[in-house]
């Protein structure tokens, strides 16, 4: 991202009042935590029936429950994330942590589409399920992983 924008998003008076507050920030930083809880909870319950467990579960009762509540966390976090992101978007961008963890969260929105995409053309492939389930359960608990790492370095 462009210094100059950087700067701009740094120098709004949303991030001056993130930094400034004493309440604000970590409210929103709470908010964004809720947003990752929920998605990665939802994500993570959905996947392991994808791979297997709880097979007794019909697939398509599950995910009616937890799809929404998973795109609700992912929207939450990146609501939460963009207003934190704001607040110190050049340290943010200059993070190789944080750069990996927005390239995992795109690979694991574009997987959940994609594999959308590909169960209308193949129904009942196990293979389908099983990959999207594997590549979806990492992709998500790396993102969790890297979230917390930024913190400390």
């Amino acid at each position: 991202m462009e210094a100059g924008v950087l700067a701009a998003l740094e120098g709004s008076g949303l991030a001056a009042a993130l930094r400034g507050s004493t309440w604000l920030y970590p409210l929103v930083n709470t908010a964004h935590v809720l947003g990752v809880a929920l998605l990665v909870g939802a994500i993570a319950a959905l996947d392991l029936r994808m791979l297997g467990l709880w097979a007794e579960l019909p697939l398509a009762v599950l995910s009616r429950v937890l799809v929404p509540v998973a795109a609700t966390g992912l929207a939450l976090a990146v609501v939460a994330g963009s207003l934190l992101f704001a607040a110190g978007a050049s340290e943010y961008a200059a993070s190789p942590l944080f750069r990996a963890k927005m390239a995992l969260v795109a690979l694991g929105i574009a997987n959940a589409l994609g594999y959308r995409l590909l169960r209308r053309r193949h129904p009942e492939s196990p293979t389908l399920l099983r990959a999207a389930g594997t590549i979806s359960l990492a992709t998500w608990l790396a993102v969790l992983t890297l979230g917390r790492l930024i913190g400390y370095f």
